[in-house]
């Protein structure tokens, strides 16, 4: 039982999906999402079922938002003689941790649609083999009562460090935004730390995408899962 828990194996489930107007494409999307791939219990049916639902709410977000803006600039492209657009939207995941009872990875999505810069976002999840269920931030930081203030103060000296070396750039305002927008759920594991993001446009310019901080292991107050194992 114990081994089971341990690691989470998965694969991806693709799945692709075309809307045409009078014959011709106007949105495709594609969505690719992680599957357990045998029986591991409790924990690997409910992963199971919240990445079901997270496909279905991909789909059913590009049939209600994107298919009437798409069909919009169609017939808008159609009366103006303009090439015809198509829009493209797509779902993808990357794993980031699988040790130790903890399976972390984050979401990413591109939405691309005529004339706009691409959207992108991002969603994380760790998850507790044990349990069956998503481990919140505040686990990794036991006995520390600031830990958002630690999470918060990282960031802002990284954003520093990046803007005095001219590597990036944030909006003026960042230092409220860091606060305003920082979301405990928007983080995941990585070999070099617990990394935790922000949406794209809410600090920085659209050019920066989704600025990410990774906050290293040995940092005091983090608590640091075993080293992962070779995939």
């Amino acid at each position: 039982m114990k081994a089971s828990l341990a690691q989470l194996s998965t694969q991806p489930l693709v799945t692709e999906r075309e809307w045409a107007e009078d014959g011709i494409p106007v949105l495709t999307a594609s969505c690719s999402l992680p599957q357990p791939v045998k029986p591991q219990g409790a924990a690997a049916r409910r992963v199971r079922r919240y990445y079901q639902l997270q496909r279905r709410c991909f789909f059913r977000y590009c049939e209600t938002w994107l298919l009437p803006q798409a069909r919009a600039e169609y017939h808008a492209a159609l009366a103006a003689s303009r090439p015809l657009p198509c829009f493209r939207a797509e779902l993808g995941y990357r794993v980031t941790w699988n040790q130790d009872g903890l399976w972390s990875l984050y979401t990413h999505t591109r939405e691309t649609c005529p004339g706009s810069p691409p959207l992108l976002g991002r969603r994380g999840d760790t998850w507790d083999l044990a349990a069956g269920y998503p481990a919140p931030l505040k686990a990794f930081f036991p006995g520390v009562r600031s830990w958002k203030g630690t999470l918060l103060a990282f960031a802002a000296a990284e954003i520093a460090r990046q803007e005095a070396a001219g590597v990036a750039r944030y909006h003026d305002h960042w230092r409220q935004a860091l606060r305003r927008h920082f979301n405990p759920q928007n983080y995941y594991l990585t070999e070099d730390g617990l990394a935790f993001f922000y949406p794209m446009y809410a600090i920085a310019p659209a050019v920066e995408g989704t600025p990410v901080f990774t906050l290293p292991f040995g940092t005091p107050g983090l608590r640091q899962p075993a080293a992962q194992a070779p995939q």
